[in-house]
């Protein structure tokens, strides 16, 4: 301890005295040295990092060069902007290197943003497949033209740098572009790449209010996306963010987008035409899960493309549009209002002469009419006689005897009762309708009543189904409509563009308004169907046999059913056209299928009102045929087990229907007692009938029918 405060003592007056021969020079050499490595690092830092001034260059010319990690080039632009005129500068660009992990990148500093982007470039696709590209071009946001009368500087600087440890070689080259906004009726043509989009601006005429962009191109392939855009900085011109805003679609070889003033207030807008990498937004095959290395499609995916701007209609063709197709409706509900007042006429004339017709329904006629000369001569009306030797021993029934036979009363169990007597055996269904010919008599035994009601039953079931089903429709096209004026994206629904007119917020009007047809005839149809079930009940009130025992049935269920569905027909339809999609095809097609099926069965209705479907079978029919059409949309393209399913479904359903009319609704399946036997008595009966003695069918001419028929209908 005292040796240690000694020599503290000693040092501390050494420092006092302020004398240390050995010391000075020590800390003398000491800050040298330091002195000295500090001016060596110095230099070296001012040597790799110094900051480099700007380069002077030009447009239309090619600069290359090479940047690394320590070098960075800077170019300066300058030019003058005219008044009244946008001056759009077009920026090309290449690298040599296709290494991601050391890209080129280059920097755009302009007066109004900047704009960066690096090479290669890498464009994304389906299953993390990458795309790059070597050379790269990009049009810069041009600047609003000033209101000034006189030119003004304008400047722009780019940076070109890069954290490659190696040198990688560039080249640039500006260029001003000359046909930058686009002129109306001229046609313009250009290329583009993935990695060289192109947009270009427009400006409404001063009289137009919608012009329509018509693009067209030679090849299907690549896939392009046009859109129309605001008067905005930063122009969305990529392949991830052109459908950010704006209006779009995408086009394999023609594309149509109508642009309303409405939209831009400044009467101007943007063109953006990008490439996309891959075609499965257009509807092209998807690519391969293999291979999801880099792909350079530097030259493959070029697309000639041909603009053209021209005006669309005004409101003067909408309203001419319009009142046309209301005038032509309009002359069919006058020849029907004149068809009505010249048979009301006619009428009143027979009234005052004293000449009636059955159809008139006044109860008398004279005893000329060929129905009451056959009538007394103990015919039937329309009916072949039975005992003339092409039906010997048949007995042939007049209308009163028909009237004597009808049933009023609906009943299973008494159509299926013992038969007690020879006249109620000739006024049995079964017996009846087994005959070798068979009259329209024949098959309208039941009560007019019960038979009109059962068809009624179709009348009040369409109209519950129409209902229920154009509810959500309605609310579904509204949705995919708004969606596609908030979106802006085109692609949802599947118009012709070229021929698509908007008005108001529906994108395509006239495809609409070319489904008032239907529900206006619907309606005319509906209104000529009311008036003769008035005139038919007005015959029957005034107990008119012919009204009553003769001519064809007339039960009018099927016919107002049929209106109704005319009607939904056009009311779906022009859903459907309010937003065609893939998705909502069934819309416009479901009531098509009604529509022939109501047909048929009223063809059917008027020679076998008896033994028709009921309402219930019939739009259950309905609902499977609607149902195999929806899985045919979805799954009917490469699916060969739903072809298969469809056609064992087809042909089973053809031979049922066959079946029901070659024995007019007699045959049934016993369900309850059904076994594996049943089978084994089919294959008897056509072993033994047609191949072992091959009998002639009882109704050869039913047969023959059926058989052409279902040929015709399976070659289909």
């Amino acid at each position: 301890m005292i040796l240690r405060a000694t020599v503290t003592s000693e040092k501390r007056t050494r420092r006092i005295a302020g004398f240390s021969p050995v010391g000075f020079v020590w800390k003398a050499m000491l800050v040298l040295s330091v002195l000295h490595r500090k001016c060596e690092c110095s230099g070296i830092h001012n040597t790799e990092n110094k900051p480099t001034a700007s380069k002077g260059a030009e447009f239309n010319r090619v600069y290359s060069g090479y940047v690394n990690r320590g070098v960075e080039e800077i170019y300066s632009f300058n030019y003058t902007t005219k008044p009244e005129k946008v001056d759009a500068v077009r920026v090309y660009v290449s690298a040599n290197s296709d290494d991601q992990h050391y890209p080129v990148i280059f920097v755009i500093r302009q007066q109004n943003g900047v704009l960066s982007w690096q090479v290669p470039l890498v464009l994304r696709g389906l299953y993390q497949r990458k795309y790059t590209y070597q050379e790269v071009g990009r049009t810069l946001c041009p600047l609003e033209p000033m209101q000034e009368e006189r030119s003004s500087e304008q400047s722009m600087f780019i940076d070109v740098a890069s954290m490659a440890p190696f040198d990688v070689r560039y080249e640039l080259l500006v260029t001003r572009v000359n046909h930058f906004t686009l002129e109306t009726g001229v046609m313009f043509n250009f290329s583009a790449t993935p990695s060289q989009p192109r947009y270009f601006l427009y400006e409404f005429p001063d009289k137009a209010d919608s012009v329509v962009i018509k693009v067209v191109s030679n090849r299907a392939s690549p896939c392009t996306v046009v859109s129309v855009q605001d008067i905005w900085c930063p122009v969305y011109d990529q392949d991830h963010n052109v459908e950010f805003i704006g209006v779009y679609q995408s086009m394999t070889l023609k594309a149509a987008i109508t642009v309303q003033r409405k939209d831009f207030p400044g009467g101007k807008f943007y063109v953006v035409f990008v490439i996309k990498p891959e075609d499965y937004t257009c509807g092209g095959s998807f690519p391969s899960t293999k291979g999801k290395g880099n792909q350079t499609w530097n030259q493959d995916r070029i697309k000639d493309l041909h603009v053209t701007i021209v005006p669309s209609i005004n409101e003067r063709v909408y309203v001419h549009a319009m009142l046309f197709s209301f005038v032509i409706f309009l002359f069919f509900f006058l020849g029907a209002v004149i068809v009505a007042f010249v048979h009301y006429v006619r009428l009143q004339r027979q009234e005052l002469d004293g000449l009636y017709s059955p159809d008139d329904g006044t109860g008398m006629v004279a005893a000329s009419h060929p129905l009451a000369s056959s009538a007394s001569e103990g015919g039937s009306y329309g009916a072949i006689d039975e005992s003339s030797p092409a039906a010997p021993g048949s007995h042939s029934a007049s209308p009163m005897d028909t009237a004597r036979c009808r049933s009023y009363s609906d009943s299973s169990a008494e159509e299926d009762s013992d038969l007690d007597t020879l006249q109620d055996m000739a006024c049995d269904k079964n017996v009846v309708t087994a005959k070798a010919y068979v009259y329209v008599s024949d098959l309208a035994r039941k009560d007019s009543k019960i038979v009109s009601k059962k068809y009624k039953i179709y009348f009040w079931n369409i109209t519950t189904i129409s209902v229920f089903y154009a509810l959500p429709v309605i609310q579904l096209v509204i949705t995919y409509q708004t969606v596609v004026n908030v979106t802006g994206n085109q692609d949802i629904c599947y118009y012709n563009f070229l021929c698509a007119h908007p008005l108001g917020v529906l994108s395509a009007f006239n495809n609409i308004l070319s489904n008032v047809g239907y529900i206006l005839l619907g309606f005319l149809f509906l209104l000529i169907v009311l008036r003769r079930n008035i005139l038919h009940k007005r015959a029957l009130e005034a107990k008119d046999i012919y009204a009553m025992d003769y001519g064809i049935p007339k039960h009018f269920g099927l016919f107002y059913t049929m209106a109704i569905a005319l009607v939904m027909e056009g009311v779906l339809s022009a859903c459907y056209h309010v937003c065609p999609n893939y998705s909502n095809f069934q819309f416009d097609t479901s009531f098509m299928y009604i529509i022939a099926g109501l047909c048929m069965l009223k063809l059917y209705q008027t020679r076998h009102p008896d033994i028709n479907a009921s309402a219930y079978f019939a739009y259950a029919t309905f609902a499977v045929v609607i149902l195999l059409t929806v899985l045919g949309v979805i799954f009917g393209k490469n699916a060969t087990w739903f072809w298969i399913l469809f056609s064992l479904i087809h042909v089973i359903a053809s031979l049922t229907l066959s079946t029901q009319i070659y024995y007019m609704g007699r045959f049934k399946i016993d369900v309850s007692n059904a076994d594996i036997g049943f089978f084994k008595r089919i294959v008897t009966v056509l072993y033994t009938d047609c191949i072992q003695q091959c009998n002639r069918p009882m109704y050869m001419d039913r047969m023959i029918l059926l058989i052409l028929g279902n040929l015709v209908n399976w070659s289909l």
